[in-house]
């Protein structure tokens, strides 16, 4: 079946719009209509209408259809670029949804399957039972990664037989129409224009929430779920930090540390954002680190590193960078906000000198900033690496596999890669829950992340012949 027509809520004219910011240009160049509470109303109403005909479907042929698309649409994918300013990004973001569909297409019968049979520790008494979908999902998304964190969470819930309403940010809303004219006419995928107001108002249209963004808002969230009694799954904020042990491979560790503190131009909540260095190895891997860093250019350049999306974002990075020089750490490479043809960008900076004084090593500047500090081993290292209000991920590299598990295993985090950074960017089997104020509820990785959007429902049945088991006795 041909793809549905696409959704015409976000390009009513609205009476209130909002200005959207190009983050090349730093040019308002397109306006967002926040789509009216009434309307909203009637979307999610409609979406829900749509759940049971969809709980009997052939959902993976349909979502198959729909990864199938999306795969190779050069028109989401320029509008990708247009949100977020970078290409190389853009592309992986589109191929790792892509990959994303066609996993839950696959893993999903098995996983929906109800489980066998068994005896209760009641004699003649059998549990069996099945799962029940939230009819409505909704899913509020941030402007990083705004494909795949728009549907990272709702391909799941519509492979579990949920409808799904997802709100993206504003500050990205552009890859919204291209996208809805992939979606095929059965799924029940519903995405809309809006602000904060939109996504608060979300709260009490559906049966679960998902969010993915700043710790302040995810309390917010929590709240509002709370006061609406929805269950709420909130991926938040992170300061991951990366340990190089003595022995490591340090040609290895500065690559993927440089990578992982720097793609996206930093502004991803599992990106490196603080690096602890054996002392012994500290010059050493700083050297390597700074040699590399300084032959990586901007994307209007040629190279690889975009802009900074988010209008306001360049001032947090400016600020941090500035605390930390005035507190004594040395700037290597990059450190200041550069302007070219009107957007922000911020070339890969190293800092040596760092302690946790300055805010670039305990608040989250989501930019490409890694600070070094040199520490007197790993239980030094673990310490600081533990020294934060965040729990998302982190990463170690060691001369063993067994070196690095051994210090991975005493980190206060959901994941951690092990001589790589950043691994959970693009390896999503993985089981994990953020720690701390990183996050609250179920893993949205590996097998896990379905049970989420599904209720347990048990069967008990007596088939004992007695007529009056002795569990029905009210006698002593």
């Amino acid at each position: 079946m041909a793809p549905a027509e696409p959704s015409q809520e976000h390009h009513v004219p609205w009476p209130h719009r909002m200005n959207v910011r190009n983050p090349i240009t730093g040019q308002t160049d397109r306006s967002l209509a926040p789509i009216p509470a009434d309307r909203l109303a009637a979307v999610a109403a409609g979406l829900r209408e749509r759940a049971p005909a969809w709980l009997d479907a052939d959902r993976g042929a349909v979502l198959s259809r729909f990864g199938a698309a999306l795969a190779d649409d050069d028109d989401l994918l320029a509008a990708l670029v247009a949100d977020t300013g970078r290409v190389a990004e853009s592309l992986l973001e589109r191929r790792l949804v892509a990959g994303l569909i066609d996993r839950w297409v696959r893993q999903a019968p098995a996983l929906l399957a109800p489980p066998a049979e068994r005896p209760a520790s009641l004699p003649g008494v059998f549990v069996a039972g099945d799962a029940v979908p939230y009819e409505l999902v909704g899913v509020i998304s941030p402007w990083n990664l705004p494909l795949l964190l728009g549907l990272i969470d709702a391909v799941p819930a519509l492979a579990a037989g949920c409808a799904v309403l997802v709100k993206p940010s504003e500050v990205t809303p552009r890859f919204i129409e291209p996208l809805m004219r992939l979606v095929p006419a059965e799924l029940p995928l519903g995405v809309v224009e809006g602000d904060g107001e939109t996504g608060a108002a979300l709260v009490g249209l559906v049966d679960a929430v998902v969010f993915t963004g700043g710790v302040e808002t995810g309390r917010r969230v929590a709240r509002a779920t709370a006061d609406a009694f929805v269950p709420a799954f909130l991926e938040l904020g992170g300061k991951d930090p990366a340990i190089v042990l003595a022995g490591a491979d340090l040609d290895r560790a500065a690559a993927a540390v440089l990578w992982g503190g720097t793609a996206n131009a930093g502004q991803s909540c599992q990106s490196i954002e603080r690096v602890y260095v054996a002392r012994e190895a500290h010059d050493e891997f700083l050297a390597r680190l700074v040699a590399k860093a300084g032959q990586v250019g901007l994307t209007c350049e040629g190279g690889p590193i975009g802009p900074l999306i988010r209008p306001g974002l360049d001032d947090v990075v400016a600020a941090h960078l500035a605390d930390a020089v005035a507190k004594g750490a040395v700037v290597h490479t990059g450190g200041r906000i550069e302007r070219h043809g009107g957007g922000r960008w911020c070339r890969p900076t190293v800092l040596s000198g760092a302690d946790h004084t300055m805010l670039v090593m305990t608040e989250e500047t989501f930019g490409p900033v890694l600070p070094v500090m040199a520490v007197d081993g790993p239980d030094e290292a673990v310490a600081l690496a533990n020294d934060s209000a965040y729990g998302l991920s982190a990463a170690v590299f060691a001369a063993t596999e067994e070196r690095a598990l051994a210090v991975a295993a005493r980190l206060r985090v959901g994941a951690v890669s092990v001589n790589d950074a950043a691994l959970t960017a693009l390896v999503h089997e993985g089981e994990k829950n953020s720690f701390r104020l990183s996050g609250l509820g179920g893993s949205r990785m590996g097998t896990a992340s379905i049970g989420r959007f599904l209720r347990r429902r048990a069967f008990l049945v007596n088939r004992s012949d007695a007529a009056d088991p002795w569990w029905h006795t009210t006698k002593e």
